[in-house]
């Protein structure tokens, strides 16, 4: 690796700070695996592997994953390896997963050979050392098998510290139902957004035409990078080395609009992925759901959902006179850590876990994922696949997969979860009143600058 680095022990302090605050949220659910034994790597932290091992002669390779459905993806796996075996557990998800991994590092073992991380937090671990770079084993060769932004969000430089599993290039799904009640079109810019906001208020509809989520955390950093907002600038070979930008004009327009939205009683500020959030999303109260692309999998599984609403899914608004802009919320990757015994071995089962048409015919039809690798996301059966829920709209020919092929990518802070932390507390000022959009924004970036020289960075603004 290239570029300025500080010493080791000034590297594992500022990257014990990053993890110290990890809340992270996790889009996806997992099953209760027990823990399991690597075999050939890090080990995973108990003598069994969650699953079977039908060639246990093999040599095996620890995984952590949490996604729906893995337990059928692991025996796919291992019923056509004959050399090596998955033995995989679910070790939490999300936050769980992060603080068990953080765990291993400062203990030098207990660490898996391969793990499941979300995009927005490889740097967090980066940082720490605690990853392989997998263009040693010539994983950089794939890129062009995946699409430009996934492959963004897993390399920095020459470097690249993950495999692409999944995505969340956003759209918007709508209730068409209650947008034909009420005579009201559906948007296709932000402008016109909040010209239907104010339509279907004044027509008798008494939601909200979608929900502004102060805790949104990647959402809201999503919304604002529609408009050109990179808050930071970080690079893997410059570790302690961080640029913050976050109180920029572009930053401060989008959220004067929807703070205009908020003041107007068109959006409402509820706080996501809770019950009542959830039950918001499926009986009326919201005529939009902004969603990435595995949002159709979940409004699908809701249980309350409301059998006779209409759904639909169009592209998400653009802000009017500015070229389509893309973006993403969400997204999981499969690294190696550096605990593994056979990073080699693990850098292939990282590849080949989701490197096959029936492994991601599970992934798409019992997770609800959304695929990065090109061989599946471009086929005729996920292009042209018709979704029963949306009355036989083909979704990602219609709206997610231009998406994704937009996408370019998102600069993460390596200690990000500080970052969701702060944006949610400078927005609950701003929804309170408390304080205006330039203001809020302003603090954001104050705290972010103080935060990152007190845990040691050289911080350029």
């Amino acid at each position: 690796m290239q570029g300025i680095r500080s010493s080791a022990r000034r590297r594992t302090a500022v990257g014990a700070a990053a993890l110290g605050v990890i809340t992270v949220l996790a889009a996806c659910s997992g099953g209760d695996g027990e823990g399991g034994d690597g075999g050939g790597g890090g080990g995973g932290g108990s003598s069994s592997c969650t699953n079977s091992i039908p060639n246990p002669d093999a040599e095996q390779v620890s995984v952590w994953a949490w996604y729906p459905a893995f337990e059928q993806v692991v025996d796919q796996f291992n019923e056509t390896n004959e050399d090596v075996q998955i033995c995989w557990t679910n070790a939490g998800q999300g936050a769980d997963e992060y603080t068990a991994f953080s765990t291993a590092i400062e203990a030098g073992s207990g660490a898996p050979d391969v793990i499941m991380l979300e995009a927005e937090v490889l740097s967090t671990f980066t940082i720490r050392d605690a990853l392989v770079d997998l263009s040693e084993y010539g994983v950089s060769d794939r890129a062009d098998e995946f699409t430009e932004g996934a492959w963004s969000d897993v390399s920095s430089g020459d470097a690249v510290y993950a495999v692409p599993v999944d995505g969340g290039p956003m759209g918007m799904l709508f209730r068409q139902d209650i947008f034909d009640e009420f005579g009201v079109e559906a948007p296709t810019t932000w402008e016109e957004f909040a010209t239907a906001a104010q339509e279907l208020k004044d027509a008798g509809y008494e939601g909200y035409i979608t929900n502004f989520p102060i805790n949104g955390n990647a959402f809201i950093h999503a919304l604002m990078a529609q408009k050109g907002w990179s808050p930071f600038t970080y690079d893997a070979a410059a570790p302690t080395d961080i640029g913050i930008d976050v109180a920029t004009p572009e930053a401060e327009e989008v959220l004067t609009y929807w703070n205009d939205l908020i003041e107007a009683d068109l959006v409402s500020t509820d706080e996501a992925f809770t019950a009542d959030y959830n039950t918001s999303l499926v009986d009326g109260t919201y005529a939009v759901y902004l969603a990435a692309a595995w949002g159709p999998g979940y409004l699908q599984g809701l249980s309350d959902a409301d059998a006779e609403a209409t759904w639909r899914a169009a592209p998400i608004p653009q802000w009017e006179g500015e070229d389509p802009t893309q973006i993403n919320w969400g997204g999981s990757t499969f690294a190696v850590t550096e605990q593994s015994d056979n990073p080699e071995l693990a850098a292939q089962v990282a590849q080949e876990i989701f490197g096959t048409e029936e492994a991601w015919e599970i992934g798409i039809e019992e997770a609800a994922l959304f695929p990065l690798w090109r061989p599946v996301l471009e086929s005729d059966d996920f292009t042209n696949r018709e979704y029963e829920f949306f009355d036989g709209q083909q979704i990602q020919a219609d709206v997610f997969l231009d998406a994704a092929a937009g996408y370019e990518g998102f600069t993460f802070a390596p200690f990000q979860t500080y970052v969701y932390d702060q944006q949610t507390q400078v927005l609950q000022s701003l929804v309170e009143g408390q304080a205006a959009p330039a203001e809020v924004l302003q603090t954001f970036e104050d705290s972010l600058v103080t935060y990152a020289n007190q845990q040691g960075f050289t911080v350029a603004e």
